[in-house]
């Protein structure tokens, strides 16, 4: 072989080493990239799927509600990362459950769970609520551990009540003025209702009879300008939301109020010991 066809032999081994050589590198890179891809991966999946957190109770626990009887009574439960979590609800004095999701499992049809698709708000609703419906409520998630708030649900029974004593004298031409208001009620009132007697009087203005109801402020006057022996007798106020109050009018034309008040003579008279010691030795005699 010639030194020319050593060299050029030379020259092509050597190429194929170079050639090797960059395949050699070329496959390393790859590898280490792929390790890097594989663990940037294995981060990103890793940070994908945090630990799980419990449910987030926004409704403050130990609530107050306070609903009048015969209202609907809608007791709050806001639970934030509910997760595939199932709220229940649990009447606590007597450990009694009421609903689990939106199903009732109750058989008093007046209590439901209230709520909307992809909200967060599980308001148990109580219809008609009576006074024996008071208590504590416990909103229950079902996570693991259980996580739980209790709210206190007050039953009040709205009344109203007419300013001043329950009879009022007045004198014959003078203004007759009677306010009615709510007491207990913390829903505003639809009307109030005055009535003379039995007629519905808050439209009989040519009878010289003006009311006045400020409903949001759950408050109504009744007032007659110069009242005549027609405006004398029973007065009522009756709310929309809650018991009636009454009063008596007696417009006096020169008549005395002790007079009228007692209608006569005092009958306390007759609850005199000493009286009936006499009466029963009259009779003692009368039969000896």
């Amino acid at each position: 072989m010639s030194n020319f066809d050593e060299t050029m032999l030379y020259r092509d081994w050597m190429k194929v080493l170079v050639v090797v050589f960059f395949w050699l590198c070329t496959a390393n890179s790859q590898g280490q990239q792929g390790a890097s891809v594989t663990e940037a991966t294995g981060n990103e999946l890793e940070a994908s799927f945090p630990p799980a957190l419990p449910p987030q109770f926004a409704t403050e626990n130990s609530t107050i509600i306070t609903a009048q009887t015969g209202s609907t009574a809608l007791i709050p439960c806001l639970v934030h990362g509910i997760g595939d979590g199932v709220v229940s609800w649990i009447r606590r004095k007597d450990y009694h459950l009421l609903t689990v999701g939106l199903t009732t499992y109750t058989g008093d049809e007046r209590y439901q769970a209230v709520h909307l698709h992809n909200s967060e708000d599980w308001t148990l609703q109580i219809k008609f609520v009576q006074e024996r419906d008071a208590g504590i409520y416990e909103c229950q998630v079902s996570s693991h551990p259980p996580s739980s708030i209790f709210l206190h649900l007050d039953v009040v029974e709205a009344r109203a009540e007419i300013a001043g004593p329950r009879e009022k004298y007045l004198k014959l031409g003078s203004v007759l003025r009677l306010t009615c208001s709510l007491r207990q009620s913390p829903d505003t009132p639809v009307y109030m209702f005055w009535y003379h007697n039995n007629r519905m009087v808050n439209y009989d203005l040519d009878r010289g009879i003006n009311v006045t109801s400020q409903l949001p402020a759950k408050s109504s006057t009744l007032l007659v300008g110069q009242a005549t022996p027609l405006h004398s007798g029973n007065y009522s106020c009756v709310p929309s939301n809650a018991q009636p109050a009454s009063t008596v009018v007696h417009i006096l034309n020169g008549e005395n109020p002790a007079a009228m008040q007692t209608g006569g003579r005092d009958l306390t008279w007759l609850r005199s010991p000493s009286l009936w010691l006499l009466l029963a030795c009259q009779t003692s005699l009368l039969h000896s």
